[in-house]
């Protein structure tokens, strides 16, 4: 199967990181390679390092950017080693660090690795397959409580008790080892008439728990302060969430950088010494135009916010 997903916001994205012909640039989120052809198209004596995880995408991205090989590094790791990644090549400071959060429609798209809830497949969801601990060992291993925790918290389900409960008890029985088994409980334990209108049952559900295994949120509020300390004086950041949690972090990190002072405002000067390291150019973010959502759907709920270094 080919590697195919769509870029999100992909003119926008590429604009927002002025790229410069001769800038070092990392992708830290390579997926199809879509955004990094984008920046690599543009680079003359430029470097672009492409970091990802997932074999398939290492794959993928490679055979797409094999025309630029000269001036690409790809690397498959996550991106929260970022500062490893480029002190392994020599490099101290870059012009631009994009990341796009999203999981890959070829991720979702692909049944056997477990990411969708349309296919029956075993639960496994892993970004990176190297990883011993799969969805399964969540479902089944995790208490109750735990369960609604990440349902509530990463799905935002206001069904998540109910749905904790009934796959508690459904495993009880046995364990749960496929999507379509998962499928069975939270079905179960949502309503029929709140099941009519709100797509699929299991959407959310779904989502909470490759959160939790990937470890998504710890990654990028770990690893966002190391990304603008990497960033050249003008150097730009910028990134595609696709979740309320993930943009509540990137939109606090971003104020924390633009305005660190914790000083009472009644305070005439600034003792704190804590100094801006540069300014927010999204003050708003940055949302997929009306024809980008009729082409791809998964664009919905992306938003682009965009970090300057000064």
């Amino acid at each position: 199967m080919t590697f195919e997903h769509k870029s999100v916001l992909l003119e926008e994205t590429i604009e927002s990181l002025n790229i410069k012909p001769d800038g070092i640039y990392v992708d830290g989120t390579l997926g199809g390679g879509g955004h990094s052809f984008e920046i690599a198209k543009q680079l003359e004596n430029g470097r672009l390092i492409g970091i990802d995880q997932d074999e398939a995408a290492i794959k993928a991205a490679g055979a797409r950017l094999d025309i630029y090989k000269d001036k690409v590094t790809i690397i498959r790791s996550n991106y929260s080693n970022i500062k490893n990644v480029l002190q392994d090549l020599k490099i101290n400071l870059v012009d631009g660090i994009l990341l796009d959060l999203g999981v890959s429609s070829h991720q979702l798209d692909t049944p056997e690795r477990g990411f969708s809830y349309k296919e029956n497949a075993p639960l496994d969801m892993r970004m990176d397959t190297r990883n011993a601990k799969t969805a399964k060992d969540i479902v089944n291993g995790y208490s109750e409580m735990e369960l609604y925790r990440i349902i509530r918290d990463y799905g935002e389900d206001k069904f998540a008790k109910n749905i904790a409960k009934h796959i508690v008890r459904m495993r009880e029985e046995k364990p749960i080892e496929s999507t379509f088994e998962l499928n069975e409980a939270i079905k179960a334990a949502i309503p029929m008439k709140f099941r009519v209108n709100t797509g699929h049952p299991s959407k959310r559900t779904f989502q909470a728990i490759r959160i939790e295994l990937n470890r998504e949120l710890e990654v990028l509020k770990d690893t966002l302060q190391d990304m603008i300390t990497l960033l050249k004086p003008g150097g730009r950041l910028s990134i595609i969430t696709f979740h309320s949690l993930e943009d509540r972090i990137v939109k606090s990190c971003f104020k924390e950088n633009e305005n660190p002072c914790v000083c009472p405002p009644n305070f005439p000067v600034c003792v704190c010494g804590k100094v801006s390291t540069g300014k927010i150019i999204t003050k708003k973010p940055i949302l997929p135009s009306e024809e980008e959502l009729q082409e791809n759907k998964r664009s919905k709920s992306a938003k682009l916010r965009v970090f300057e270094r000064s």
